[in-house]
């Protein structure tokens, strides 16, 4: 059992649902928390992380700062920096994120949409990482174009 809780060390405060409790309307809280029974409704732990244990059936839409799926979930999933479906995980429904994870084997079906981090700080740390975000070959000769090189040209050698 103790594989599927989430992966903070430091946290103390999980609370765990149990595989033999049913839930139907909205689950909110202010602590971490580790489902393996069933829920219809929503769910909502903006600030906290959610671990959906093999056994979990949800049929919510769920909000929170970090979602780990080993279970089922039918609904849209918000996680405001992480989300990761195991390879046992089944999700119809669509995921917005900063990063995700999805094992093979995981079953998938919907949209995702990436989000860009919120904090202009990691902007100003790393401005040139952003424009060379995708792979060009540099130009080594002097050019008199102020312009830089457009990527079609990375394909000559």
């Amino acid at each position: 059992m103790d594989n599927y809780r989430p992966g903070d060390a430091n946290r103390t405060d999980v609370a765990h649902i149990g595989k033999s409790v049913v839930i139907k309307g909205e689950l909110s809280g202010s602590e971490d928390l580790y489902l393996d029974g069933e829920i219809e409704g929503s769910i909502e732990l903006r600030d906290h992380s959610l671990t959906i244990g093999p056994n979990g059936r949800v049929r919510a839409n769920i909000n929170a700062k970090n979602i780990i799926v080993h279970g089922k979930v039918d609904g849209n999933i918000a996680g405001t920096d992480r989300v990761e479906l195991r390879k046992s995980a089944v999700l119809a429904g669509d995921i917005a994120t900063q990063r995700i994870v999805i094992e093979d084997g995981a079953f998938f079906k919907g949209g995702i949409d990436i989000r860009k981090d919120q904090t202009p700080k990691r902007e100003q740390q790393s401005p040139a990482q952003t424009q060379t975000s995708t792979p060009v070959t540099p130009v080594t000769t002097p050019s008199s174009s102020p312009l830089p090189a457009a990527p079609v040209s990375s394909t000559r050698g």
